[in-house]
């Protein structure tokens, strides 16, 4: 069932990202709180790192108890590992490295020099299998219940490594896919499915500078989830977009509310 999105829009990227971070640690003690753990679907690119720093920053930041977090992700370049390139070598740089996680709970993608060589397709289906075995009776499905799952918005509205057209955006059964021929370099990337996102209780969706506001404004606007895959993005009980106000210039002022932040 897809949930209405929910629109804040902040002055500028720095503030979008610290609102962002404090937002994503009260997620964390609330879910710690209620259930014992947290998960977390973290993303790469510019926002996703952004905030990470910000989170790094924040001395709200000791609320979370980071040994009862588990940190999956929504895509990934398939580079080999500790390549600057990877989403999870800029996330380790930006908070992963300063803070107790405990390393069995940090999910990352495969490599390309991993277990599964070259064979993007065998990665894909590993996460998936690690997933699956993560996932409870009580999550109704192949993959947890994550509490937040992030994704960046592409100019062109491609979320994850989800491409628009392209047959990644189209998977209904598998949960993770590899991904050939993308786009945006480097071509060969893993990649949650829409399937897997919908799974979230809530899905962010994060989108700061003039080149998103054409991307927000299209899968804003009833757009389909094949071309405009950020349209197909949404969360359980709430779906959330993130903007500053350049990304969020194109929108039609009736979508969100003038006190936005």
């Amino acid at each position: 069932m897809s949930t209405a999105p929910q629109l804040v829009v902040h002055r500028d990227k720095e503030l979008m990202a610290q609102a962002a971070a404090a937002r994503l640690i009260t997620r964390i003690v609330d879910a710690q709180a209620s259930r014992g753990s947290a998960s977390v679907v973290l993303t790469g690119g510019r926002n996703g790192n952004g905030l990470l720093a910000a989170l790094a920053a924040a001395p709200a930041r000791d609320a979370v108890d980071w040994s009862r977090l588990d940190l999956w992700w929504g895509d990934e370049r398939f580079l080999p590992e500790g390549d600057p390139e990877r989403n999870v070598t800029q996330a380790r740089e930006a908070l992963l490295d300063s803070v107790p996680l405990d390393p069995k709970r940090v999910h990352a993608m495969p490599a390309s020099d991993g277990p599964y060589g070259t064979d993007v397709d065998a990665a894909a289906a590993a996460y998936a299998e690690e997933l699956a075995r993560a996932a409870g009776p009580e999550n109704h499905g192949p993959v947890p219940t994550f509490d937040v799952l992030m994704l960046g918005v592409g100019p062109d509205t491609h979320v994850a490594s989800l491409f628009p057209e392209l047959p990644a955006v189209r998977e209904l059964d598998r949960t993770v896919v590899g991904v050939h021929g993308a786009p945006k370099p480097p071509p060969t990337r893993v990649t949650l499915t829409l399937p897997a996102i919908r799974a979230a209780r809530e899905v962010w969706l994060l989108a700061a500078g003039e080149d998103k506001a054409q991307a927000a404004a299209i899968a804003l606007s009833g757009a389909g989830e094949i071309q405009a895959p950020a349209a197909g993005a949404y969360g359980r009980s709430r779906t959330l977009w993130l903007l500053d106000a350049a990304a969020a210039s194109q929108l039609p002022r009736s979508l969100y509310p003038p006190a936005s932040a």
